[in-house]
């Protein structure tokens, strides 16, 4: 009996640290607006500022509502190079500068993908939605990104 039960545990414990059953960090939601030539876009967003939490990002999640999305704070701004290793769901990402204008938009990265996926320029953050939403809301490099950690807030 003891021998099933000590074969119960190892195969619990192992099975709780693996990467695919991680608990998420639960993280506070806040309001992220992006002015586009089709008007105002609302998002719903978890703002990511220690290094542990942007390295796991979105990674491991099997999906995101529509309105939502990840802001990946980085303080000073700097080239920023992300991947969708781990990521299954297709994201578009945005890289987006100290005045909150985007400067990028890599749409629809693939995933799983270790494909290098570079800033174009030093951004302060970086902002990830489900992939092909930027296209359909009309979004692109340019627009303003209103959200406090650019000062550009509502």
């Amino acid at each position: 009996m003891m021998r099933m039960a000590f074969l119960f545990m190892t195969a619990f414990s192992l099975i709780a640290s693996f990467p695919g059953t991680m608990r998420q960090t639960t993280l506070a939601f806040e309001r992220l607006a992006i002015e586009t030539a089709k008007g105002q876009q609302v998002f719903s967003i978890e703002v990511v500022r220690e290094e542990k939490d942007r390295n796991r990002g979105l990674m491991f999640r099997r999906e995101m509502a529509k309105n939502q999305g990840m802001l990946f704070d980085y303080n000073p701004p700097q080239e920023i190079g992300f991947w969708m290793k781990n990521t299954y769901i297709p994201l578009d990402i945005m890289f987006i500068g100290v005045d909150g204008r985007i400067i990028r938009i890599e749409e629809n990265a693939v995933p799983l993908s270790l494909k290098h996926i570079p800033s174009g320029g030093l951004a302060r953050g970086v902002f990830e939605i489900n992939g092909g939403l930027s296209a359909k809301l009309g979004i692109r490099a340019g627009d303003l990104v209103r959200h406090k950690l650019f000062q550009t807030a509502d």
